[in-house]
């Protein structure tokens, strides 16, 4: 066995035994730890700056842009962001325990259905340092205990926010390998922690598309992923013209490097030479580039020829395609048919078609009359999440606490036979 094989495998069986350890924590311990977890962040503020300096003085060299090494970067500010993430988590309630259902048999016994962690969860993330701490709260909060894998670019970042969160785990009598950090940038250890399905429950990549599909074709256990944004705002023909504008304004240029971000719009035919240069105006001086059909540009005349592969392509960027739709149902096939199941909006004042269009679309969110930015854990009440998933199984949508566990079947008896 080689030496990268010796320590995965380490960090695979000492996740493995503290997540059974964990699994019996109270939940005034997690939440001590998180709070302590938060205070520490706090008073060593001045050193985390330090260790994420030099992450910052080497992302030249792995050619990060420079809005990449902004999302690298760690302020006063930011930290107190992370801490107040921390504090968040512990507010939340907690899901283990949770009896989901409970079925008293005729012949007296009585059968819960009960929740309980996953395991082990393997975390692979590039770029924020945040998601360290985001990432080892959740997981650690919902029972589970967590090998994070984060990106290079962040490696000395990571480590220290490791090495706190290690260090109060143990103050407050938690396993100390509830969390651990993959301490290589070595990419083979990736691919050996993917075939330790003995150990490892799940694992959660969180990044570009081709990061997720080398952990889709390598894991040996499930994964929870999703690959594109591909996200659609429907402009129906009943919809309030200035609503439409304004949420596909938001959609698309809230933060266009995200993956709730709009990608594609289509209007209804019948209120497309309205709409259209509205549409036009409100994202030009955005600075967006509009990609679309013959109708479309004969209403924009900015936009550009949209090709098929447009109309599949997640931009990230300041670029959007569009189409004109002559009824629901084709806004509904295009969508199903270009879309990647993630976030699809339909801007309507018609309850039928509301409803169709929720019906129809096989997305993991899909929004009535409001923005594709608020397919997010925080938005949705969850308090944070760990990721977005367009999977049906195990999870879907935003995954936050309950979506980090499964369930088991305890039943009571007082000496039943069968």
């Amino acid at each position: 066995m080689s030496e990268l094989q010796e320590y995965t495998s380490k960090v695979a069986r000492q996740a493995k035994a503290a997540s059974r350890a964990l699994g019996v924590a109270t939940g005034n311990q997690k939440n001590n730890w998180l709070k302590k977890s938060a205070e520490r962040i706090r008073e060593r503020a001045s050193h985390l700056i330090e260790e994420n300096k030099k992450d910052l003085e080497k992302a030249p060299e792995y050619g990060q842009t420079d809005a990449q090494i902004d999302r690298l970067r760690l302020t006063e500010e930011r930290l107190e962001g992370i801490a107040a993430a921390l504090e968040e988590v512990a507010l939340l309630p907690d899901p283990i325990g949770e009896v989901i259902g409970s079925n008293p048999r005729p012949n007296g016994l009585m059968v819960t259905q009960v929740r309980v962690p996953l395991g082990v969860v393997f975390f692979i993330y590039e770029s924020r340092p945040n998601v360290t701490a985001d990432a080892a709260a959740l997981c650690v909060k919902s029972g589970n205990a967590v090998i994070l894998r984060g990106g290079k670019e962040a490696f000395h970042s990571n480590i220290a926010i490791y090495k706190l969160l290690s260090e109060t785990l143990k103050e407050e009598g938690l396993p100390e390998h509830a969390v651990q950090l993959v301490e290589t940038t070595d990419r083979e250890a990736v691919g050996h922690f993917l075939k330790m399905d003995e150990y490892i429950d799940v694992t959660i990549p969180r990044g570009g598309k081709s990061l997720i599909e080398r952990v889709s074709s390598e894991a040996t256990m499930p994964v929870i992923k999703h690959f594109d944004g591909v996200c659609h705002v429907y402009v129906d023909d009943s919809a309030d013209l200035e609503m439409a504008k304004q949420i596909l304004v938001n959609s698309k240029c809230h933060r266009t490097g995200v993956c709730n971000a709009a990608e594609s719009f289509l209007v209804h035919s019948a209120i497309a030479d309205k709409f259209l240069p509205i549409a036009g105006e409100a994202l030009g001086e955005q600075g967006v580039e509009i990609r679309g059909d013959e109708k479309v540009r004969a209403s924009i005349p900015a936009a550009i020829a949209a090709s098929e592969e447009d109309y599949r392509t997640e931009y990230l960027a300041l670029k959007i395609s569009a189409k004109v739709v002559d009824t629901i149902d084709a806004a509904i096939e295009h969508i199903n048919e270009y879309g990647s199941h993630h976030t699809d909006v339909i801007v309507t004042s018609d309850y039928a078609a509301s409803r169709k269009f929720t019906g129809m679309i096989d997305s993991s969110a899909v929004i009535i009359n409001a923005s594709t930015r608020f397919n997010d854990g925080g938005e949705f009440g969850l308090g944070a999440e760990i990721g977005i998933s367009t999977d049906k199984f195990h999870a879907r949508g935003p995954c936050g606490l309950k979506e980090l566990t499964s369930y088991k079947y305890i039943a009571y008896g007082n000496g039943q036979i069968r």
